[in-house]
């Protein structure tokens, strides 16, 4: 008989994983305890941006004319019990206001309500990014508190999505990492994820801690490497050498790698800064603080950078913002999304605002978002219209719309032709032609 699954929370991860699972053939079940939510995956539509992920929503949500209709919705935990073999849990763990922790409460809150309606033996997943340790609590937690008792089994099941590419990464990732108690649960997830494994994707088995271990530290992994050539470029700036050039060269070596070696104005969004901080919280807790005190520095240099770029703007505008029109392009902390969490351009756009200038903000899918968290800002339909009128433009989001700008219709209604290329994705020669002085992080002679 094949399996039915369960989501238990449809945000950004659930609603991504649902759709994913009903592609695989699977009968699903999405879980949400916003009605509102619910209301809205019911009729195809999703709350964010994500490439494809509607599209493959509109494949399979029940009730929708052509739809395989193996995805429904609820909003009762008793009608997930009763449905599901195995479930994911895939609700939000984000930081602790005031403090590096993390916040379980959401999570904690999921399985204490799911657990009551596990009358049978069943799997329940862990998806969320957990500090290490919470696996072992929570599968205590579980088993005492469902009635099927130490047959209601856990696993943990790290994701490792990224935003513009969540559909590809769920059908085809890069690796499955599977934390497990028994061989029943490693037997069912492998049934689970049969087809991605079938095409090649690494199926890794290990126990609780190491599973909850392996998000959090690629993600600081990467943070170090992105933070890295942004230190790099601080050197550069200091020494007028050429950061991109830098990168060019250490990433031919293979043990380095090219990616995640662009310098600019740093990481944000919903998941690195705060994984970050969540893990030298956690270590501290372990008694293993020492460890990862580099990781403070990496923070810090992320969050220099954006102060960095007001202070070029500033320079370049002529030593204040009172009276200085100044263009951003860019709200997303990364291109392919709406996502404005702990945005780099919108911190950057927020804080010369602060200081008096008048600030115009475009971006492809972020602007809704954007305005909800920085009202006061200046928002244009298009990118000619926010660079009208603009003393300095700042491309501070790499969209690819942005790349293929054209400089001499843009140099056309801007009051100087000045821009300043916080993502280094520009081609200073195409803008230079074009009348424009170009200035990027990491490169004062570029």
């Amino acid at each position: 008989m094949a399996l039915k699954i369960t989501v238990i929370g449809t945000g950004y991860l659930g609603a991504t994983h649902a759709a994913a699972m009903a592609e695989l053939g699977f009968e699903v079940l999405g879980l949400d305890v916003v009605p509102e939510k619910i209301e809205m995956l019911q009729r195809g539509e999703v709350p964010m941006y994500e490439p494809g992920l509607e599209e493959l929503l509109r494949r399979h949500v029940a009730g929708i004319e052509g739809s395989s209709g193996r995805l429904r919705f609820t909003t009762s935990y008793e009608e997930a019990g009763a449905f599901g073999d195995v479930h994911f849990v895939c609700v939000n763990t984000p930081q602790k206001h005031g403090e590096y922790a993390c916040d379980m409460s959401y999570v904690d809150t999921a399985f204490d309500s799911l657990a009551p309606h596990l009358t049978r033996p069943t799997l329940v997943v862990g998806k969320s990014t957990v500090p290490v340790g919470s696996a072992a609590r929570l599968a205590e937690r579980l088993a005492a508190a469902a009635p099927a008792g130490a047959a209601a089994e856990l696993a943990w099941n790290p994701e490792f999505l990224r935003e513009g590419f969540a559909v590809q990464d769920t059908l085809r990732p890069d690796r499955i990492v599977v934390g497990v108690a028994s061989e029943r649960a490693e037997e069912l997830l492998r049934e689970v994820y049969a087809t991605p494994i079938a095409g090649g994707s690494p199926f890794i088995v290990m126990d609780y801690p190491t599973s909850e271990l392996v998000k959090t530290s690629a993600n600081s992994f990467l943070a170090t490497k992105i933070s890295f050539i942004n230190a790099m470029a601080e050197v550069c700036e200091a020494a007028d050498g050429d950061v991109v050039k830098l990168a060019e060269a250490i990433g031919h070596d293979e043990r380095i790698g090219k990616k995640f070696l662009r310098a600019g104005i740093g990481f944000g969004g919903g998941c690195l800064p705060k994984d970050l901080r969540a893990f030298m919280a956690r270590a501290g807790e372990l008694g293993a603080d020492q460890a990862l005190t580099f990781l403070r520095e990496i923070d810090s240099i992320n969050m220099r950078r954006r102060g960095h770029m007001v202070e070029l703007t500033r320079n370049a505008v002529g030593g204040g913002f009172l009276g200085k029109r100044v263009a951003v392009l860019g709200a997303t902390f990364k291109p392919d999304s709406d996502d404005v969490r702990d945005s780099p351009a919108l911190n950057v756009a927020g804080q010369i605002h602060l200081q008096g200038g008048q600030v115009t903000v475009y971006d492809p899918k972020g602007m809704d978002n954007a305005r909800r968290i920085f009202p006061t800002l200046g928002y244009a339909d298009s990118a000619l219209e926010a660079v009208r009128g603009a003393d300095a433009v700042l491309h501070l989001t790499e969209w690819r719309e942005f790349r293929e700008l054209d400089p001499a219709a843009l140099g056309d209604v801007v009051a100087e032709r000045r821009i300043l290329d916080g993502r280094n994705a520009l081609d200073p020669e195409l803008w230079r032609k074009a009348g424009w002085t170009y200035r990027a992080l990491g490169r004062p002679q570029a």
